[in-house]
């Protein structure tokens, strides 16, 4: 597995175009992802390379992801976010 982006080069990559999705990515970063598994912070970083309007599609219920992994863990940051 390639190397994991460092936790500041994570919360760059989590300053988006749309305040929804900087609101529910940064505090995950921080409070969420030392949690993950390593194959989970790899998809993490897959999830920040979608564009804006996907992520917030996916993130707010309009579409699903036709990725299983990526659906997988936006169901985990909404589920972090809603406690």
């Amino acid at each position: 597995m390639s190397e994991l982006m460092s936790k500041p080069r994570l919360r760059w990559a989590c300053r988006r175009g749309m305040l929804e999705l900087d609101v529910l990515l940064a505090p995950f970063v921080e409070e969420g992802y030392d949690a993950l598994t390593d194959v989970d912070k790899g998809h993490f970083e897959r999830l920040l390379a979608c564009d804006d309007p996907d992520l917030f599609a996916w993130f707010m219920g309009h579409a699903k992801s036709d990725d299983a992994d990526l659906q997988r863990l936006i169901g985990v940051i909404l589920d972090r976010v809603r406690v």
